[in-house]
């Protein structure tokens, strides 16, 4: 919205008029019937199509670590030894983590 700086401006007495003239207004005007609803209570209700995987089974192989791989101390991930940035007390930490 443009704001003409050029018009005269209200004094405190005339915002003060315009306020009570508002709420005169809204005063009058009827009650809304509308509730407000919790998004999230809303959602619980919905379901997407093909959203149930309750019967599926996920077939994953676990490796254990290879002798080229650690496993960070501080963010858990297994990684390549190229990334070991430093060892204290036995334990191996990655670049991310110490940089």
């Amino acid at each position: 919205m443009a704001t003409d700086y050029d018009a005269p401006r209200k004094n405190e007495e005339e915002n003060r008029e315009d306020s009570i003239e508002e709420l005169k207004g809204r005063r009058n005007d009827s009650q809304s019937a509308v509730v407000d609803e919790d998004e999230a209570e809303a959602a619980e209700g919905f379901e997407l199509p093909g959203a149930d995987l309750s019967n599926e089974e996920l077939q994953v192989t676990v490796l254990p670590a290879q002798s080229d791989e650690f496993t960070c101390a501080s963010c858990f991930l297994v990684r390549h030894r190229s990334q070991v940035a430093v060892q204290r007390d036995g334990l191996y930490y990655c670049k991310d983590c110490e940089g």
